[in-house]
């Protein structure tokens, strides 16, 4: 028997990711590896892992991005993504 887990938007990585990017990454737009879906981060399926993220793609639900946060700094996996766009003001 498998479990079922519960997912959130990617909007739950904006407070996470804030350490690590100085704009907001919700608004930022991926490219998935395995179908080649694009997405803006806030659609993509989140899983909350302990400290840690999995960002999976709508589509596929491949990984697009993990990250999670250590006592030394921030780690941030986007073997996922062929691009992350990441809007920039002005």
């Amino acid at each position: 028997m498998t479990t079922q887990h519960e997912y959130v938007d990617g909007n739950r990585l904006a407070g996470p990711l804030a350490d690590v990017f100085a704009v907001d990454i919700t608004a930022a737009s991926t490219s998935c590896i395995g179908c080649g879906r694009r997405s803006v981060v806030a659609q993509l399926h989140v899983y909350v892992v302990g400290e840690g993220y999995v960002a999976r793609c709508p589509g596929c639900q491949d990984p697009v991005l993990r990250y999670a946060r250590t006592s030394t700094g921030g780690v941030l996996d986007l073997r996922g993504t062929l691009s992350l766009q990441v809007p920039l003001p002005g």
